[in-house]
């Protein structure tokens, strides 16, 4: 007996007989093996009854006041939608990495670009990260012609993402420290959040943020002033790497 469901049952299961099983079901299966919030939420969602989406992949927009308050942030930030598309991003984030100009993809840029991933000492947690957390955006909308098209890509260009794509694992993202090389700053350690957006179901705020006080607060505030003051950008970053 499996957590009160017979084996027979668990078999049937398994081998893709009964296609509706009930959350009671599927929770005692979880606890069994274990599974994490993330794990058994994904789960759910692959047999709950849903409408299913229109082929056409729905425009992701950024919302005005979203825009505003962008703009307004003292830090790097930008505006990333449901695969990690950057649909904007604010003059310090894209000081910090070209990358996060507008029309740039991280997962194109993670696994494709071997500049950008010298530029992540973590590269590999990275990615594992953002396999898992694309998965789990996706749910059950397997169908979705940029889904199809996005991961088709990264599955014939990057040995990397299949390895990782064939683990099938879910996992949303938290926010936490990450480490970056930049060419005139050298290596920093920057906070990332990552927050919703009202009325935007599907894209985030992302924001980079350091330790008050820090050696790596100084050099972002040293980067903000260069890009602020661009005639004196070379001295003053040329200053830092020295």
């Amino acid at each position: 007996m499996l957590a009160g469901i017979s084996a027979d049952y668990y078999l049937r299961l398994e081998r893709g007989r009964d296609r509706r099983p009930s959350v009671q079901v599927l929770e005692s299966i979880a606890r069994v093996l274990r599974l994490d919030d993330d794990h058994l939420a994904h789960l759910l969602t692959l047999v709950a009854e849903q409408p299913r989406r229109r082929r056409r992949s729905p425009k992701e927009t950024p919302p005005p006041g979203a825009l505003k308050l962008l703009e307004s942030l003292a830090q790097p930030a930008y505006i990333e939608g449901r695969y990690f598309d950057i649909l904007a991003s604010n003059g310090l984030a894209r000081a910090l990495s070209p990358r996060l100009a507008v029309g740039g993809n991280q997962l194109r840029d993670m696994f494709l670009d071997p500049a950008e991933q010298a530029r992540y000492p973590d590269w590999q947690d990275l990615t594992e990260c953002l396999v898992a957390n694309l998965r789990q955006a996706v749910g059950t909308d397997v169908d979705d012609p940029r889904f199809i098209e996005l991961t088709g890509e990264l599955a014939l260009a990057s040995a990397r993402f299949r390895q990782l794509w064939a683990r099938h694992e879910v996992r949303g993202q938290s926010g936490g420290p990450i480490r970056m090389r930049h060419p005139q700053l050298g290596e920093l350690t920057l906070n990332r959040e990552r927050l919703a957006i009202g009325g935007a179901e599907t894209l985030m705020l992302v924001v980079f943020h350091p330790e008050a006080g820090s050696g790596d607060a100084e050099k972002l505030a040293l980067l903000a002033s260069a890009t602020l003051d661009a005639p004196d950008a070379g001295r003053r970053l040329q200053r830092a790497e020295a």
